[in-house]
């Protein structure tokens, strides 16, 4: 892979002067940009849960404050790596245009990485899945069940619902502003966003290369994956940004959720010094002690009168770890460069770094102090309930849509709740299509329209059909 080509700026709509005779001088990325933090979309992820659904908090993240911190990180490793690049002479080739670019592409990326995911979390795409797992065998029409009427690769893009897929969809397809384009981005920006460049046929669960592990385009989205990756020279492979991008987010949420989850009163500040000094105990090779600088940043907090010296040295031994974090990421690129363009690299930036053991244990307290508690449990015990809810009307009222049949009235009202938007980009997709390809496309009408709802919308279309139907 080279990087002339890796950042194309073609768009599938291409756009040249402004209409009063002048030129646009932003660059194709400063344009994508604007697109993204100006778009509904974009404002919709203020209101979707990072980790603690409807929370009262102004502190506790949501979605929309994880992505800002992403594209932060994601901007500041691109500058990092590209100046290093440059300085070690890797590649001949690359410029400080270049590195000025993959940093635009890395903010904006950021930004987006997260836009296709569902209600209420990762948590969200589980319930999708498991729904269609539970419901695509048992759900009749003409007298066949939906599982042996839909193609394989059908049935496993939703069986493995993915929100890195629904993202690709939703920004190329249901963004509908001017045309079918959805937001029209660069080539080079889809590319990034694409985590798992495979289909649902591909996937590989268990599999030691990390971009086999999930599927990165439905089978409704595989001319725009092949078109986009066939322009940039990625094709199968994974775009070098999107390693970036992944380390971005990784240190992002491994080291917000255990901020948030100190805030919540879900780990103590001396549960959290156990914890890094167990790990000390077992790599003491490693030079970076995280305990012993949690402690520091304890002690500068009781020097300053700080009014909660715990809360003081959390936040900042967090910060700390996150420049820690950065460096380690650069170096991983860069020890990897060779593989990363050749496309034969299989793991994460941090493999084999001294950060490795950190994230671990990071990811580690988050399940077992969070995500494993009974206050999130319950949590997603009531979300389970909203997300089936939803599914169950909106499938079986859509399953005769666009066909024949009249829909009955409660279904009919069901279609009605359904975007415009995204009824529209259902039909321009569907033309010429054969009845089973319609009928896929209706099932993901009904994912695209969930998976556009915001947690508390969600929650109360739940409360409002509830109180319709009794």
């Amino acid at each position: 892979m080279q990087w002339e080509q890796l950042l194309c700026r073609h768009r599938r709509r291409m756009t040249g002067t402004s209409q009063n005779g002048s030129m646009d001088l932003r660059s194709e990325f400063e344009k994508d940009y604007h697109r993204i933090i100006e778009s509904a979309s974009f404002r919709r992820l203020q209101d979707k849960t990072q980790v603690f659904p409807l929370d009262k908090s102004d502190f506790i993240r949501t979605r929309l404050t994880h992505s800002l911190e992403v594209s932060s990180f994601g901007k500041s490793l691109g500058q990092n790596i590209g100046e290093k690049i440059l300085e070690e002479g890797k590649d001949p080739a690359f410029t400080g245009r270049m590195k000025e670019e993959i940093s635009s592409i890395l903010q904006c990326a950021g930004l987006i990485h997260d836009i296709g995911n569902p209600p209420f979390g990762h948590f969200g795409e589980e319930a999708i899945r498991e729904w269609f797992s539970k419901h695509l065998a048992v759900i009749m029409v003409k007298g066949r069940p939906l599982a042996e009427i839909l193609t394989p690769q059908m049935r496993e893009d939703f069986y493995h619902f993915e929100g890195n897929a629904q993202a690709l969809r939703l920004v190329t397809r249901l963004h509908y502003l001017v045309d079918e384009n959805g937001m029209n981005l660069t080539y080079a920006l889809l590319n990034t966003i694409i985590k798992y460049p495979g289909s649902s046929l591909e996937m590989q669960p268990d599999s030691c290369d990390v971009k086999k592990r999930k599927i990165g385009y439905y089978l409704a989205d595989e001319e725009i994956f092949r078109e986009v990756t066939t322009a940039t020279g990625a094709r199968k492979n994974r775009h070098p940004l999107t390693y970036i991008l992944e380390a971005a987010d990784d240190l992002a949420y491994l080291t917000a959720d255990i901020e948030d989850a100190f805030i919540k009163g879900f780990i103590s500040y001396h549960q959290m010094k156990k914890e890094l000094e167990r790990l000390e105990a077992s790599e003491p090779a490693n030079s970076f002690l995280p305990a012993g600088m949690l402690e520091h940043y304890y002690q500068r907090g009781l020097e300053k009168a700080a009014g909660n010296p715990e809360e003081y040295a959390v936040k900042n031994w967090i910060v700390r770890l996150q420049s820690f974090f950065i460096q380690r990421a650069t170096e991983g690129f860069l020890e990897h460069y060779d593989a990363i363009m050749e496309g034969s690299y299989c793991e994460d930036l941090f493999y084999g770094t001294a950060a490795e053991p950190l994230l671990n244990l990071l990811g580690d307290m988050a399940y077992r102090y969070v995500f494993s508690s009974e206050a999130i449990y319950k949590m997603e015990a009531a979300e389970s309930v909203i997300l089936n809810f939803l599914l169950d009307r909106f499938v079986n009222a859509i399953i005769y849509y666009d066909t024949e049949y009249t829909l009955r009235p409660m279904d009919k009202r069901m279609v009605s709740f359904i975007s415009d938007n995204y009824k529209k980009a259902y039909q321009l997709q569907a033309g010429g299509k054969n009845e089973t390809e319609k009928l896929y496309l209706r099932l993901l009408l009904v994912t695209d329209y969930i998976c556009g709802m915001t947690d508390s919308y969600a929650k109360r279309l739940y409360q409002e059909l509830n109180a319709m139907m009794e």
